[in-house]
C-alpha cells in the first residue's frame, strides 16, 4: 500500500479531527494566550543543562591541542609536549605555552581562560535574529577554540559531502546556513503525508498503530541528492543542519559556531540553534540564533513565502524551547 492510498483509506473525517488537534498542538503555547517563546525565555539554564566541555581536539598546522577533563595538552602525534591544568593555569601561563610552540590563535590561553567559566555556567546569553548574528560575531572578540570545545563530540559530516550538497564552502557558516535552505528546497520537501499519518497516529489512534513507518525513507545527504528521500521531518532537517555546520572545525571556519538540536515538546517540533562564544569586558557572552529549516522548506513547498516570509529565522514569537541538546 503506497502513501497516498493509506491516507485515503484513513478517511477525511479522521484527518479533520486529527488536524484540529494538531492545530491546537502547533498554535497554542507561545505566550499569546499561554506559554512563552524563545525571545522571552531564560535560555541560559536550558543551554547550560546539557552543555559538556570535556573532550576536544584541535588539529593545528604542526601540533594538536587536546582538552581532556582538567588537562589541556600540546601534542606532536602521540607525544605529549606540554600539559597544563585548566583550573590551575592562568591565561598568562597558557599564553606562554602558545608562544613556546608558536600556536596560532592562542588555543591554550583561550581554553584555560574560558573552559572553567563555561563549565560553571558563568556566561551571559544574548539572542539575535539571524540577519544580525554573524555581524555580532564579526564585531566581537570571538573564541574559536572555546566554541569548538562545546561541540561535544557531534558526528561531523564529511566536508566534501556537505559542500557538494549545498554547493558552497562548508568553512563559511553564514553561507552554509543560506545554502542549506536552498538545497533542502531543491532536493527535498517537508514530509506532509508522514506528518498527517503521525497526527492521526498520535491524536486519534493514541499510538496504538504505527502509521509513520509506512512513510519512512532514507534521509542522509546521499539519499537527498539521489532523490531517494521522499521527504524530511523537522528532526531530520535539524540533524542535517547540525552536521553541515560542524563539517569544518570551528577554528578553521570563517566564523566559529556550534550548532544545537532545539526541542519543543509542547509543539512536537525541533529546530536548529547556532551559537558562538565571545569575550567582552572580561566576561563570556554566548551569542545565539535559531533557524527553522522545516518552515523555510514547507513555506516554499506551499508557495507561501510571499505571505508567511522566508521561514528560516526562528528567534521570534513562533518558537519556544523545552530542551537544548548539544549532541543528539
Amino acid at each position: 500500500m503506497n502513501r497516498r492510498k493509506l491516507l485515503k483509506l484513513l478517511g477525511g473525517g479522521a484527518v479533520t479531527v486529527g488536524s484540529g488537534k494538531a492545530l491546537y498542538n502547533t498554535q497554542v503555547g507561545y505566550g499569546v494566550v499561554t506559554g512563552t517563546n524563545v525571545t522571552e525565555q531564560d535560555l541560559r539554564p536550558l543551554i547550560a543543562q546539557y552543555m559538556r566541555v570535556d573532550d576536544y581536539r584541535a588539529e593545528l598546522d604542526e601540533y594538536a591541542v587536546e582538552l581532556s577533563g582538567d588537562t589541556v595538552a600540546v601534542l606532536d602525534g602521540d607525544d605529549v609536549l606540554a600539559e597544563r591544568s585548566v583550573t590551575d593555569t592562568t591565561p598568562e601561563e597558557g599564553a606562554a605555552v602558545d608562544a613556546e610552540f608558536d600556536l596560532a590563535g592562542g588555543p591554550v590561553e583561550e581554553l584555560v581562560r574560558d573552559v572553567p567559566a563555561l563549565r560553571a555556567g558563568e556566561f551571559v546569553v544574548e539572542g539575535a535574529k539571524f540577519d544580525e548574528f554573524f555581524d555580532r560575531i564579526a564585531d566581537g572578540d570571538a573564541s574559536p577554540f572555546s566554541t569548538g570545545a562545546t561541540r561535544d563530540g557531534y558526528d561531523y559530516a564529511d566536508a566534501e559531502t556537505v559542500g557538494a550538497f549545498i554547493g558552497a564552502d562548508p568553512a563559511d557558516p553564514e553561507r552554509v546556513v543560506t545554502a542549506l535552505r536552498a538545497a533542502f528546497r531543491e532536493h527535498s520537501s517537508y514530509d506532509k503525508p508522514r506528518y498527517v499519518a503521525g497526527s492521526i497516529e498520535d491524536n486519534i489512534l493514541f499510538g496504538t498503530v504505527d502509521l509513520r513507518k509506512h512513510f519512512e525513507s532514507p534521509v542522509g545527504f546521499e539519499a537527498l541528492e539521489s532523490g531517494e528521500a521522499t521527504g524530511l521531518f523537522c528532526t531530520e532537517l535539524t540533524r542535517r543542519a547540525n552536521e553541515s555546520l560542524h563539517a569544518v572545525p570551528a577554528h578553521e571556519a570563517t566564523a566559529p559556531v556550534v550548532s544545537m538540536f532545539v526541542s519543543d515538546t509542547r509543539h512536537k517540533h525541533a529546530y536548529t540553534g547556532v551559537a558562538t562564544i565571545l569575550r567582552e569586558d572580561g566576561k563570556l557572552v554566548m551569542a545565539i540564533t535559531f533557524l527553522d529549516y522545516m518552515h523555510s522548506t514547507l513555506y516554499d513547498d506551499l508557495k507561501l513565502t510571499g505571505v508567511l516570509g522566508d521561514g528560516l529565522d526562528a528567534y521570534n514569537s513562533r518558537h519556544r524551547a523545552t530542551d537544548i541538546y548539544w549532541h543528539r
